[in-house]
């Protein structure tokens, strides 16, 4: 019993701060400037982009692909524009926290 609540910690932690690394790696890319978590910035908020995409087969590559190639439309007259900063590695990395986010 004892084991198992230190397993839990200790996962918690860990998924907790690859939250963290991942909300890093997004202000660093500049990812931040025109989006938040939970409100409408320039683009949509990502608990927005999580909803729309949820369940659909093959929204992760569709995601890496815009935020490497930019794209417009979807959430309006804004495009996003391509971010060539962004490796694939990365993009695929902030694709996945963002669909995770609620």
């Amino acid at each position: 019993m004892k084991r198992s609540l230190i397993l839990c910690a200790v996962l918690s932690v860990l998924a907790s701060s690859s939250a963290f690394a991942q909300a890093d790696l997004a202000k660093a890319k500049n990812c931040m400037a025109c989006h938040a978590a939970a409100t409408k910035l320039v683009g949509p908020a990502y608990k927005d982009v999580a909803a729309k995409y949820a369940g659909q087969k093959g929204a992760e590559d569709k995601l890496v692909a815009k935020v490497l190639k930019g794209g417009s439309g979807a959430w309006g007259p804004v495009p996003m524009p391509a971010n060539p900063q962004v490796s694939e590695a990365e993009a695929r990395s902030l694709v996945k926290w963002v669909l995770a986010t609620k």
